[in-house]
């Protein structure tokens, strides 16, 4: 099979003009040569608004008797014409029948079930490993039901919200399946694979950003759920893991410091069970807080890191559809347009658009009680009248340190730290928007002005917030009551502007700005080596966002499938079959 790369249509092309297309590209003698082809990726090029193409991936196969080889051989020079890869998936290896049957081997746990700990326990599952599956949250249905207590009464359930339950973070969201990480193993192929067989549309395995959106997802997971139990998985809910039972061993082959080496030994729960487990794979969401207190408490190894906070920003769709896609907003194929901004500012920080949600809403997403925290969702139609984004600032652990010492780069900073200065700013959103989660908000016109409005308000412009349980206008900036770090504010404000020389409308007076989003990933990194285990426990497989190694639901997905397989490795060793 011939791969065909960077092949340009117009977005008005006829049906019959691609494969036309493929013919003359790949210089064959007559359309019958081409015997079948196939779209393996559709993506756009909008930078000439008055003339937006269509680019496209194909794979193509070539009628019988005609040779692959000398086609290829023909185009050596060309980039653009190579043999198809195979994109298969395979597995590492698989348990024998009989493996847990003498009654001394021990099933892997996964702790946690969003997109890291879903992939790590269905890869598990289809190794014949017989994961065990603990989820401190709700089945998908029922938290959907207190998710929407918190969005429509103002009821906060800690353990069951945007962040905690089945599916993860990842389900209250655009349900984006497209990532910038490295695949050289097609790993993304894998996880849209697998969620096309779960009831994805078939159209994510070849558009550029693939999204699948909230009402799907929630079928899709309760799916993956049967496939992995089938298997012989076992998932349990409402089983919170309050501590890591590790044990100490002396090796008897040289190792460093006094040769005494940390091993698990399996997990507490809050019910005071114990489970034994020598292979714990840790696929937290970036809010397991508590997890995190009682893995540093054991001495896991892990370390601060830099992360983003800001607010969320809204328009209306129908602008950032003008500015993006000219005279063609709206055609079915583009559909909602997104964007990707980043502004160096004056003062040193970095200001870019995360997470943007298109047709989407800003929604509630605290887990914890009396702090707001905002995020963006779409469902899979991108309908809603508003665009949004966050708009977020980086900062380092040298930024957040709880010592005293703020902006010092010298000695270490706490891991712990992060968390402590995300609920500083989590309470005093919470305060701004006088309680009940109602958020702080501010029109884009008076930020970027830094005018002082009353200090409570709902006059709002041609931009209603979507956020529930609702937005009160207040000044994000108030001298003694800021909404975030002086920095912060000083970069947004900043940023705006030029974000609008880019997409025209982005500082409009009346857009919103609601604050606050403070969890655009985890503050620590569980540290791991190359073999996917912790760097001082033996056994423990920190993965996925929460650990500090993904970003959204793609790159947790393949996250969970590489660890799946390194722990796989090292249970089935000469057992694999």
């Amino acid at each position: 099979m011939i791969r065909l790369t960077d092949l340009r249509l117009p977005l008005t092309h006829a049906d019959d003009a691609l494969r036309a297309a493929i013919v003359v590209r790949l210089g064959l003698a007559r359309d019958a040569d081409l015997a079948r082809f196939s779209v393996f990726k559709r993506a756009y090029d909008a930078r000439k608004k008055s003339a937006i193409q269509l680019i496209y991936t194909l794979d193509c196969t070539l009628a019988e008797g005609l040779s692959d080889a000398e086609l290829l051989a023909r185009h050596a020079a060309d980039p653009h014409i190579k043999a198809s890869p195979d994109t298969r998936y395979k597995f590492m290896g698989h348990a024998p029948a009989d493996f847990y049957s003498s009654g001394e081997r021990l099933r892997p746990l996964v702790i946690g079930f969003g997109p890291c700990g879903l992939f790590a326990a269905l890869i598990l599952a289809q190794m014949g490993l017989k994961p065990i599956v603990l989820e401190r949250g709700k089945v998908v249905r029922e938290r959907t039901k207190d998710t929407w207590g918190l969005w429509r009464q103002g009821v906060l359930t800690p353990e069951s919200n945007v962040q905690f339950g089945e599916g993860g973070a990842g389900t209250f969201s655009d349900g984006k399946l497209w990532s910038q990480i490295s695949d050289p193993r097609h790993l993304t192929r894998k996880v849209l694979t697998e969620f096309v067989k779960a009831g994805a549309p078939d159209e994510i395995l070849f558009v550029s950003k693939p999204h699948i959106g909230t009402f799907r997802l929630v079928s899709m997971i309760e799916k993956m759920r049967a496939d992995i139990e089938a298997l012989g998985g076992e998932i349990r809910f409402q089983q919170q893991v309050v501590d890591l039972l590790v044990e100490q061993r002396r090796s008897d082959k040289s190792a460093p410091g006094d040769g005494v080496t940390r091993h698990v030994r399996g997990v507490q729960l809050a019910s005071g069970e114990q489970i034994r487990a020598d292979h714990v794979v840790l696929a937290l969401g970036h809010s397991a807080r508590d997890t995190f207190t009682t893995l540093h408490g054991r001495g896991v190894a892990m370390e601060a890191k830099p992360f983003s906070i800001g607010y969320r920003i809204e328009h209306p769709q129908s602008v950032i559809d003008k500015a993006r896609f000219g005279p063609s907003a709206g055609h079915p194929i583009l559909g909602a347009a997104d964007y990707k901004l980043v502004h160096h500012a004056g003062n040193g920080r970095s200001v870019y658009s995360f997470c943007m949600c298109p047709g989407g809403t800003v929604v509630a997403a605290t887990s914890e009680l009396d702090r707001v925290v905002t995020n963006g969702m779409s469902q899979y139609s991108r309908n809603e009248r508003n665009a949004n984004a966050g708009i977020v600032v980086g900062i380092s652990p040298e930024d957040y340190r709880q010592d005293g010492r703020q902006g010092d780069r010298s000695g270490p900073v706490s891991p712990l730290d992060g968390m402590a200065f995300q609920r500083q700013w989590e309470s005093r959103a919470y305060e701004l928007g006088g309680g009940g989660y109602l958020a702080p908000g501010q029109l884009v016109g008076d930020f970027i002005a830094n005018k002082r409005k009353p200090r409570r308000g709902q006059d709002f412009g041609s931009v209603m917030p979507s956020y529930t349980p609702g937005v009160n206008l207040t000044d994000l900036s108030e001298p003694g009551r800021e909404s975030l770090p002086r920095y912060v504010l000083d970069a947004i404000r900043e940023a705006l502007p030029a974000f609008e020389r880019q997409i025209r409308g982005f500082a409009m007076a009346d857009a919103v700005l609601t604050g606050v989003e403070t969890r655009t990933s985890s503050p620590l990194r569980i540290n791991r080596g190359k073999d996917y285990q912790s760097l001082n426990t033996r056994g423990l497989y920190p993965a996925g966002e929460g650990a500090g190694y993904a970003g959204g639901i793609m790159s947790a997905g393949v996250d969970g499938i590489e660890v799946a397989e390194a722990l796989a490795v090292e249970m089935l060793g000469s057992k694999a079959t």
